[in-house]
């Protein structure tokens, strides 16, 4: 029985550690066009979860205008835009940069580059800790998007009550 406890006890740890770590940062890596320079065999690439097609795109095409695009406004304007898909946008096994930056040049018919070359803030990429969450709420039609790291650390919770009244 102790070593089922301690197993259960591990495996918990780490549900919990790896739930928890979501990333508040918009990679660079989103700005690269996919294209490798290595030898890649059937790597495609997963469909994208959000529905970037039907998302309400005048936060950035009202504020972010040419012919001069302030980069100051127009990066504003993107973070507002892309920081409520940032685990999404981030995860490069799936299309979802690019599909995003397909309807974007659609929508908004930006110059190619326009967001890559203008939006640098560091290393590990744009910081999204600071952009309020209002993109969802504006088009009733989108789908629901809760924060990974709410979700995540109520999940460990129930989890970790659950192991608890397990052993009880």
């Amino acid at each position: 029985m102790g070593s089922y406890t301690f197993f259960s006890s591990i495996l918990y740890f780490f549900l919990l550690a790896t739930l928890v770590s979501s990333s508040p940062f918009l990679s660079d890596d989103i700005f690269d066009n996919g294209a490798s320079t290595g030898r890649a065999l059937l790597q495609a690439k997963k469909a994208c979860g959000v529905d970037f097609e039907n998302q309400n795109y005048t936060i950035l095409t009202s504020q972010c205008k040419g012919p001069q695009y302030p980069p100051k406004v127009c990066c504003e304007a993107f973070k507002e835009f892309a920081c409520p898909f940032s685990d999404e946008i981030n995860d490069m096994t799936t299309d979802c940069a690019t599909v995003m930056f397909s309807y974007i040049n659609i929508y908004g018919k930006y110059p190619p580059g326009l967001f890559a070359n203008e939006c640098k803030e560091g290393k590990e990429g744009l910081d999204c800790s600071q952009v309020k969450s209002t993109n969802s709420s504006n088009n009733p039609s989108t789908s629901f998007h809760v924060d990974a790291p709410h979700s995540m650390f109520i999940i460990s919770i129930v989890a970790f009550f659950g192991f608890i009244f397990h052993l009880f």
